[in-house]
């Protein structure tokens, strides 16, 4: 018998501006039980420093996935003939308590990655992606991560607090839940306190490929070089919207000017595609700066082409 996939509901069924409020319309689910992929939300900005908002990111992102379809025109990708994906709904995050809201985060994915289930995850502030990686060393060990951000979020402290969503690779590379040769940020930009705010990750090992070493010209052969350097190891792929210029992105907490385009994002996540990817997120989406709704349209497209490159 041949298996029956999960679609998303087509616009010629029912209305885009109606039908279930789920990622791309598709079904949802309880757990990630007999799934290949996911799609769920942390609904968090208690670890943002600057403009909060992100807890109603992962509702606007669903909201404007309604406008995806599930053939991708330029690459050829039909996630949709071969994986088995649906929405699995929102982590019960405690929006008093980021320490409580770090181990119910971890907790919730090693259950999704006790079915083999490949967890996309719609922010929510950057905090989360640590959690996460807790979650990912217990099931694959240290992990290779692709990182797109503006900032290099390796602050050792913020207003005395370890954890926050300037501090995710730091407690990372603490906890060895990365494989520091591995590690590649992109993306990084503006203003700082020093030279450490990104040579702390050199020092680590990481590549840091700065927003200015990108601009005007293609990524396609900088992703060649990821692909060659992390090989076939487990990879963790983290967008931080705000990686991409306010221009394509303004709804976000920490807007720096001189960002990537659109279509190096695109290049970054379709230029992917062949590595061994585990899970995946995308980040600090803020509805409240985003008067037009393009930032979370933008985060759900970016989410569709993470799903096309999952192996």
């Amino acid at each position: 018998m041949t298996k029956q996939y999960n679609q998303p509901l087509g616009g010629n069924e029912l209305a885009r501006f109606s039908g279930p409020a789920t990622m791309m319309r598709l079904p949802s689910q309880a757990t990630a039980e007999g799934l290949d992929a996911c799609f769920v939300g942390i609904p968090m900005d208690i670890g943002t420093s600057n403009r909060s908002g992100t807890r109603h990111g992962p509702r606007e992102i669903r909201a404007e996935s309604c406008m995806l379809r599930p053939y991708n025109m330029a690459t050829g990708a039909a996630p949709f003939e071969r994986l088995q994906v649906a929405d699995i709904g929102d982590v019960p995050v405690n929006t008093f308590d980021l320490k409580k809201t770090v181990d119910i985060i971890t907790e919730s994915y090693k259950d999704i990655l006790q079915h083999d289930c490949i967890p996309l995850t719609l922010g929510g502030d950057h905090t989360l992606t640590y959690p996460i990686l807790r979650a990912m060393k217990e099931k694959h060990g240290p992990v290779a991560l692709l990182h797109i951000d503006a900032h290099a979020d390796i602050n050792d402290e913020m207003f005395g607090e370890k954890i926050a969503h300037g501090t995710p690779f730091r407690r990372a590379v603490d906890d060895g839940l990365l494989l520091n040769d591995k590690v590649f940020q992109i993306g990084l930009r503006g203003t700082g306190y020093s030279p450490e705010d990104f040579n702390w990750s050199r020092d680590q090992g990481f590549t840091v490929i700065p927003a200015e070493d990108c601009w005007h010209k293609s990524l396609t052969p900088l992703m060649a070089d990821v692909r060659k350097k992390i090989g076939d190891a487990p990879v963790y792929l983290t967008y931080d919207i705000d990686s991409l210029d306010p221009a394509f992105a303004p709804g976000t907490g920490t807007v720096e000017i001189g960002g990537l385009t659109i279509w190096q994002a695109l290049e970054i996540i379709r230029g992917s595609a062949g590595l061994n990817i585990v899970g995946a997120d995308l980040v600090e989406v803020s509805p409240p700066y985003d008067l037009s709704g393009n930032t979370a349209l933008v985060g759900a497209n970016l989410l569709y082409e993470m799903l096309c490159v999952l192996p």
